[in-house]
């Protein structure tokens, strides 16, 4: 989560010419009002005090054993570090601040790469994520007059904490595309998972085995993804658009190019353009190859934000491969994947083959039988359990 890939995405974004003609929007933190929203105030409070306790300051009565017991704050996957409230507010304060641009009207879409924190809960923080965002943002959205959000997430790992907010709340239909979760953290997403009481049928999950490359990738989302999303008929999407599903990643074991990220992107723009008169609100998330996926990745989100696609055949700027360079070197080697790209493609093929039922289609050259029939196995499994719950088809391709 080094925030130097944040840094590097807005300085290719720049060099690129994306960004040019606007204006961006200095966020400001979360307060706790809109926090709970989300989450517990004990949880805020214990995350102030062992930010303090980071800090050097002394908090009475704090315990770090306790704090990591409780409330999940502390050890390798959630360390405490100085002032961890104000920056993990911030994060919220943008993807609000986002949300409230589309909500008023002000943009029709809105971008916060710092957003994304998918995993944090009501009382603990999970896999990175201080405080979720992506659920407070949504939240947001239905406060403000919204009663039918689409959330879409595409990081490698399942959206669990957005979905379990919402697991009962029929206004919100949460779609998770992740590695299965029998391989990867958390451990959750399972396609049996559907929702619960009235909201049965908007919670999601497509569960993809790992080595699963672009073509394939492209073939289940699009199996599965636009028509839920037509039949539930949502007035915003938000985008979770983690880099990690990056066959390069350090943490994860997708096979997804750059250039299948950029596709699943310019998808959900579509859809948003389709279904929602163009409201779309796009997150960062999870992604560790933090100078050559992250930043080309998200610099691709932003220009389709922007209606300004990035040709993946483009050069990235000479003086962003030196900054990139200068960083890799202050990184640890696993989290470099490769000397920074010359262009904004890795070459992938993003050319699927559709899925049209469940009579074992030949797979295209390239493709091993093998491989697509456990995709189109996933497939049918999250069709099977959702699609009746919503009076769809689960074996016609038309639904």
């Amino acid at each position: 989560m080094n925030p130097v890939r944040l840094a590097l995405t807005m300085g290719l974004a720049r060099g690129l010419g994306v960004l040019d003609g606007y204006d961006l929007v200095v966020p400001s933190p979360a307060d706790d009002a809109l926090l709970h929203t989300v989450h517990r105030q004990d949880y805020i409070e214990a995350v102030r005090a062992a930010g303090v306790v980071a800090s050097g300051g002394v908090v009475p009565g704090f315990s770090a054993a306790l704090c990591e017991r409780i409330f999940g704050l502390g050890g390798a996957d959630n360390p405490i570090f100085p002032r961890m409230h104000d920056a993990a507010a911030l994060l919220v304060g943008g993807s609000v601040a986002a949300a409230d641009a589309i909500a008023r009207g002000a943009a029709r879409r809105a971008v916060n790469i710092g957003g994304g924190m998918h995993h944090a809960m009501a009382g603990r923080t999970s896999g990175f994520c201080v405080y979720n965002d992506a659920a407070v943002a949504i939240a947001r959205l239905l406060d403000g007059g919204f009663d039918r959000v689409a959330y879409l997430d595409v990081d490698a790992h399942h959206g669990d904490g957005v979905e379990r907010r919402f697991v009962d709340d029929p206004r919100v239909l949460t779609v998770s595309l992740h590695q299965h979760p029998a391989t990867l953290f958390p451990g959750t997403g399972y396609p049996t998972d559907v929702g619960s009481g009235d909201a049965a049928g908007t919670v999601v999950n497509l569960a993809l085995p790992p080595q699963t490359p672009d073509r394939l990738w492209l073939r289940a989302f699009h199996a599965v993804v636009p028509s839920l999303v037509a039949d539930f008929a949502p007035q915003v999407i938000v985008s979770q658009c983690g880099a990690d599903s990056h066959l390069g990643d350090p943490l994860t074991d997708l096979g997804l190019t750059v250039d299948g990220q950029r596709a699943a992107i310019l998808a959900m723009r579509d859809l948003a353009d389709t279904h929602c008169e163009g409201r779309w609100l796009g997150l960062g998330g999870g992604g560790y190859g933090v100078v050559d996926v992250v930043p080309r990745t998200w610099t691709h989100l932003i220009a389709a934000a922007c209606d300004r696609d990035i040709d993946p055949n483009t050069p990235t700027t000479p003086d962003w491969q030196d900054t990139a360079r200068i960083a890799s070197e202050s990184i640890h080697p696993d989290w470099v994947t490769t000397t920074p790209a010359e262009t904004m493609s890795d070459g992938g093929d993003v050319d699927y083959q559709r899925w049209e039922g469940n009579w074992g289609q030949h797979p295209p050259a390239g493709i091993s039988v093998h491989l697509q029939s456990a995709i189109d196995a996933a497939i049918l499994a999250t069709r099977t359990a959702v699609f009746p719950l919503r009076g769809l088809d689960p074996s016609d391709p038309r639904d």
